[in-house]
């Protein structure tokens, strides 16, 4: 059981990044999935998530607007479209594959048990 994410870097305030997350070693289309992130001296947070069909979606307050998140059940993968970057989205973050299936989109941590390494995220002003 594997995700790996991929597409961070280093963006202007304003700029774009499109974050992927791929899966492998486990039926990808049953369970929903989420992009959680880090920042500096901060605790993990919940960023987006999509249901395991990809008809639902949630995000956090704080990306609503500039977010968006999809999933390609054929390619086993899920995709954040990071837009109008500000500094304060600086983290690293993380793909997670959630612990039941079929069920709606958690949003917090517990509802998650398989996560990726992360990737770096940096906005600069």
């Amino acid at each position: 059981v594997q995700l790996q994410a991929s597409g961070g870097g280093l963006a202007q305030t304003g700029g774009s990044l499109r974050l992927s997350c791929v899966a492998s070693g486990f039926t990808f289309s049953r369970y929903a999935m989420a992009w959680f992130r880090q920042g500096p001296g901060k605790e993990r947070e919940f960023v987006s998530g999509v249901s395991w069909s990809g008809l639902s979606t949630n995000y956090a307050e704080s990306v609503k607007g500039r977010f968006a998140v999809s999933r390609d059940n054929a390619k086993n993968a899920v995709y954040l479209q990071a837009n109008s970057l500000k500094p304060e989205d600086t983290a690293v973050y993380y793909c997670a594959a959630s612990a039941g299936t079929w069920g709606p989109i958690p949003v917090n941590e517990n509802g998650y048990n398989t996560w990726g390494l992360g990737t770096q995220v940096t906005v600069s002003s």
